[in-house]
């Protein structure tokens, strides 16, 4: 879905991410967040996770919802199963993407040591009502993990259609007086479920469940299809679709989502057996997935990033030319192995000012290395350490893919970040 003008929908959206108040607004946004598949079930099922992002909505506590004040931007609803009991959970947007509080405390690069540190300094602070430390005061086992940095483990996109205050007041007394008591179910009330009457909420019968391509099954990409033709059909409300990238690190790379006969169709363990067995079984499937359930989110999707506008992701040739510049680089003396086997083994630290660090080893002593934007240049860490964390998100920016992975003005900062580390004589430009 192409990006429509509207520079009132371009204020509340750089609002999204940069944390700026949206509270003198007339209107706000609902938006529907598809976020891929990732890990061991997600490759089972392939159907991904779905939440709503409501601007004009905030949280008094993960369980309570009030009207947005001054410098708030809104919360991230989902559906949840085996948290504490709940059916639903509220979490601030930053915090729900990143698991820190603020844009410049966002890593450059992650790992599962930084995320599970990240996640759990995030828990202590505002989810311990949900999610108590265990018997023996470590972090508990879970889904509560599932609240906090959902960008490090996928790429999210988004489609959102403005909404109202009268609207965000209605929901949020509505769903207040509700009892919160959970009703997950895989098959007939999920987290695209739960999404889908959010939507329907503010307009009602847009969203519904596909008998044919998902076999009756809500999925997360059947209600964003359907938001993304209603917006389509609807010129005079103001909307936008988007990506979020995962953030480079060494977590596995998220996948695509599908619907549920796309899944069948697209996983040689389960078409194999249908083909051999069901030939003609296949052939309905086939029928029924080219009839109702194509949809490419990423097409035409803009990046978004904390702190930026919406923007273009990196085109194909301006990819190819930074990434031979890397690999000059890289021919140079740059070894990214040699930075695995070191991030792998550095602890997560925050430094006074609350951005996250590593605590590296090198030969006999520890240094400490910024991994925000804020705090890269100013730890006291060798300088060709910071130079192998950016070379090695560079790497994964420029690696190929069907998928938008940055922007062309978030590769440009982190070019700059390199180039202030480099020693003389190194040119990048």
């Amino acid at each position: 879905m192409l990006l429509r003008d509207s520079s009132l929908k371009i204020s509340c959206l750089v609002t999204f991410l940069v944390m700026v108040s949206c509270a003198s607004q007339v209107r706000a946004d609902a938006t529907l967040l598809l976020e891929e598949p990732y890990g061991h079930f997600g490759e089972f099922t392939g159907t991904g996770h779905a939440a709503v992002y409501l601007s004009g909505v905030c949280a008094e506590s993960p369980t309570l919802l009030r009207p947005c004040r001054e410098g708030e931007s809104g919360v991230v609803l989902s559906r949840y199963n085996r948290i504490a009991g709940y059916d639903w959970l509220a979490v601030p947007l930053i915090p729900y993407l990143y698991a820190v509080e603020e844009p410049d405390e966002i890593p450059l690069f992650a790992n599962p040591k930084i995320v599970a540190f990240l996640r759990n300094q995030y828990r202590k602070h505002h989810l311990e009502a949900v999610a108590p430390d265990d018997r023996n005061g470590e972090p508990p086992q879970g889904n509560w993990t599932e609240l906090a940095g959902a960008a490090y483990d996928r790429t999210i996109y988004g489609f959102s259609i403005e909404t109202s205050r009268e609207q965000d007041e209605l929901f949020i007394r509505q769903y207040n007086s509700r009892p919160n008591v959970s009703r997950f179910d895989l098959l007939t009330s999920n987290c695209a479920d739960f999404v889908a009457a959010v939507i329907n909420f503010y307009y009602p019968k847009t969203l519904h469940r596909n008998f044919i391509a998902d076999a009756g099954i809500t999925t997360p990409k059947q209600i964003a299809k359907l938001l993304a033709h209603y917006s389509a059909r609807h010129p005079e409300l103001s909307s936008a679709s988007f990506a979020i990238p995962q953030v480079p690190g060494t977590i596995p790379r998220s996948r695509r989502a599908h619907g549920v006969i796309e899944s069948i169709l697209k996983s040689k363990k389960y078409v194999l057996p249908v083909v051999v067995l069901h030939p003609a079984v296949t052939g309905i499937l086939a029928a029924a997935y080219l009839g109702e359930g194509r949809f490419d989110p990423a097409r035409n999707a803009m990046i978004l990033e904390p702190g930026r506008d919406f923007e273009p992701p990196l085109l194909s040739r301006e990819r190819r030319s930074y990434q031979n510049e890397l690999q000059l680089l890289l021919a140079d003396g740059h070894k990214l192995t040699t930075w695995g086997d070191l991030e792998g083994e550095a602890e997560p630290q925050l430094d006074p000012e609350g951005r996250p660090m590593l605590r590296v080893r090198v030969g006999e002593q520890f240094v400490d290395l910024g991994i925000s934007r804020e705090n890269i240049l100013r730890t006291p860490a060798p300088a060709n350490l910071a130079e192998d964390l950016l070379v090695a998100r560079l790497a994964m920016e420029l690696r190929r893919s069907g998928e938008p992975r940055a922007s062309g003005n978030d590769v440009i900062s982190d070019w700059q970040l390199l180039h202030q580390l480099l020693p003389p004589g190194k040119n990048l430009d």
